[in-house]
């Protein structure tokens, strides 16, 4: 099974502090990190991890930033042969400022200067062998037209919807999943309970729609009629930098698995907790094995 990602990629640069200082201050860094980012890259990273062949198409500049992009993907064994490298311009970076008594972080990001992707780049093969897509809808186009090429032979979409950019409610209604963030459904007007979830839902048309909220876990509401929500696993959180995207590659992963959506669920949830306990997006992203344990060690089937 292969999944193919198709979106941001970043390099993140963390710096940890005590407490996130006021404006007109300066604050002493204790200690600093930088590592690969991006939704769509650190979900394919997981689901490597995972054990799930992956492939990623997105853009990178012939700056410093994108040869280490580049490399963090490739030695997690992501195939890259579909990230373009653009001259004369700047990849994606991130600088993320986290508190560390609270693990809680603030992101400055700059999206990348070179052109999108376009059609004629990402080919008419992208989706053979393919199990599975996944977006996050930064560059519309290419992701619109990826979700349709998808619908048409048959394929699962899954969008991770951060937030409401331009695109990103034509695609969701493209996308067979849904797993978006709070911000996402505050931006849209959405009641965040399960009747009110169920039936934004059927408007989408998908199968299954999470909104995750951090700390308070997820909600979820699925064709099956099941909505429920899902309490985060209680962890010594260090930092909570990808959360939200290593929660979208165990999703994937459990879709994949053909379980069912509260196992999925429950999967997702403790997958991005273990990442919470180490620094950075990906360091703490666990192997199959470990998480299994941790959910069979929390009273999780």
């Amino acid at each position: 099974m292969i999944v193919t990602g198709i979106g941001q990629c970043s390099l993140d640069y963390l710096a940890f502090v005590d407490a996130y200082p006021p404006l007109d201050t300066k604050k002493e860094i204790l200690q600093w990190h930088e590592e690969g980012g991006g939704p769509v890259a650190t979900a394919l990273v997981a689901l490597s991890r995972l054990g799930v062949r992956c492939r990623f198409s997105g853009v990178v500049g012939d700056d410093d930033a994108g040869g280490k992009i580049q490399r963090s993907l490739a030695e997690e064994g992501v195939d890259i042969s579909g990230l373009k490298m653009r001259r004369a311009s700047v990849s994606q970076t991130a600088f993320i400022a986290v508190e560390r008594e609270t693990g809680r972080r603030t992101i400055f990001w700059r999206r990348p200067t070179g052109e999108a992707l376009g059609k004629a780049e990402l080919g008419e093969d992208f989706l053979v062998g393919c199990s599975m897509l996944l977006l996050d809808g930064l560059m519309a186009e290419i992701s619109i037209h990826a979700a349709g090429e998808a619908g048409r032979r048959g394929l699962p979409v899954m969008l991770d919807a951060g937030r409401v950019r331009p695109g990103m409610v034509e695609l969701a209604g493209l996308s067979d999943y849904v797993v978006g963030s709070e911000e996402f459904a505050r931006e849209l007007g959405w009641e965040l309970s399960p009747g009110a979830l169920s039936r934004e839902r059927e408007r989408l048309g998908a199968k299954a729609l999470t909104i995750t909220l951090g700390e308070r876990g997820s909600i979820t509401a699925s064709s099956g009629g099941d909505c429920f929500e899902t309490a985060a696993f209680k962890v010594d959180v260090v930092d909570t930098t990808g959360a939200g995207d290593v929660f979208h590659g165990g999703y994937a992963y459990g879709l994949l698995q053909g379980w069912g959506i509260r196992r999925t669920v429950a999967f997702a949830s403790a997958l991005a907790a273990i990442k919470c306990t180490m620094a950075g997006g990906r360091a703490g992203i666990a192997r199959l094995a470990e998480v299994m344990s941790f959910m069979l060690a929390a009273g999780t089937p």
